[in-house]
């Protein structure tokens, strides 16, 4: 009997040790970003820099988290550039201006963005359809919309002037907008660790078929990945459109593939299922760090997209997959030569 409990626990233990090594490569690539930094370009470390750094990240931590949730039930999401540029308008249009309509740009901007998340969720949660290219298309749409919409905004327009104050003050060092993304952080990660909706939530992303069988909605948590994940574009392209005052029609282009990176790198499996909040915020981090340091450098910008292309493709080279798959080879190998 005790060894039966012993042989559970080891097993369990094996398993965490299986699970985790997938998030291992990130924090190593972290510290090793850093060192190379100091003696490379310590510039990038300099607090003025990381000034810049941080309203940055946030950004990018926020996209990042929400493209998470859609790779976690098994899809990708490609509409994000457009529902962050259409929300960054949307709050400019419904601001007017004016610190009164803060809120009320607010609300319509995570509205439309949830409207968006709704259509994607729908196409691919209940008609099945690819999530590669239904996103790919919905964002072709709001695109669309975004131009139509653009027309009625003039030219010169921004967020209200309180809005813009907020987006800039420092609070303990740091922005406002870095501590929106580090609560949004702390938030999903309570709720996807310690609620059962969090619980089941993870269940649909890494068996659909078995979540079913088990009796859970998986088209709902689904639909409610791509509509959470949407939101949290929104309120990127909400923050966003604050800090720089005057959204532009590229606004969002620069968050395609970032975020899916920062998820790969993060260790997430592509499969669906298992991914780490903090190390997918991490990942985030460390691309904002990393383009800092090309810039810090003086780098060509030519050079510097194949060191930021290299980096990324490093990093997929050592995901959370194949971390996976090495260390239970390694296992395996041990246990086959101790039986011998």
């Amino acid at each position: 009997m005790l060894k039966s409990k012993s042989n559970q626990s080891f097993t369990e233990f094996l398993t965490s040790v299986v699970i985790s090594s997938r998030y291992i490569p990130v924090w190593i690539a972290m510290c090793i970003l850093l060192v190379a930094a100091y003696f490379v370009a310590p510039a990038t470390l300099s607090p003025a820099s990381f000034t810049a750094i941080l309203p940055l990240t946030a950004f990018l931590v926020i996209v990042s988290l929400g493209q998470m949730l859609v790779v976690m039930t098994g899809g990708i999401d490609l509409s994000t550039p457009g529902v962050m540029t259409l929300a960054a308008f949307v709050t400019v249009g419904y601001g007017a201006g004016q610190d009164a309509n803060i809120l009320k740009g607010l609300g319509m901007a995570l509205a439309v963005s949830a409207l968006i998340g709704l259509a994607n969720g729908f196409l691919v949660g209940v008609f099945r359809l690819n999530a590669l290219i239904v996103t790919l298309a919905i964002g072709q749409i709001t695109r669309g919309a975004l131009l139509k919409y653009a027309t009625q905004i003039a030219n010169e327009a921004s967020v209200p002037t309180g809005l813009s104050r907020w987006a800039i003050s420092q609070v303990y060092g740091a922005g406002w907008i870095f501590w929106i993304a580090v609560i949004v952080t702390l938030a999903l990660s309570i709720i996807l660790t310690y609620t059962g909706v969090g619980r089941r939530f993870r269940a649909v992303g890494a068996n659909q078929i078995a979540a079913r069988i088990s009796g859970l909605r998986v088209t709902l948590y689904v639909v409610m990945a791509y509509v959470v994940a949407a939101m949290m574009y929104g309120l990127a392209g909400f923050l966003l459109a604050a800090f720089i005052r005057s959204p532009t029609q590229g606004l969002g282009a620069a968050y395609l593939l970032g975020p899916i990176a920062a998820v790969v790198i993060g260790g997430a499996s592509l499969s669906g299922g298992l991914a780490s909040v903090f190390s997918t915020a991490l990942a985030a981090f460390f691309l904002t760090v990393l383009d800092q340091m090309l810039r810090v450098m003086g780098l060509p910008t030519s050079l510097q997209f194949v060191v930021f292309g290299v980096a990324i493709i490093g990093g997929m080279a050592v995901s959370g997959d194949r971390i996976v798959d090495m260390v239970e080879g390694l296992f395996q190998r041990r246990f086959a030569k101790a039986e011998e």
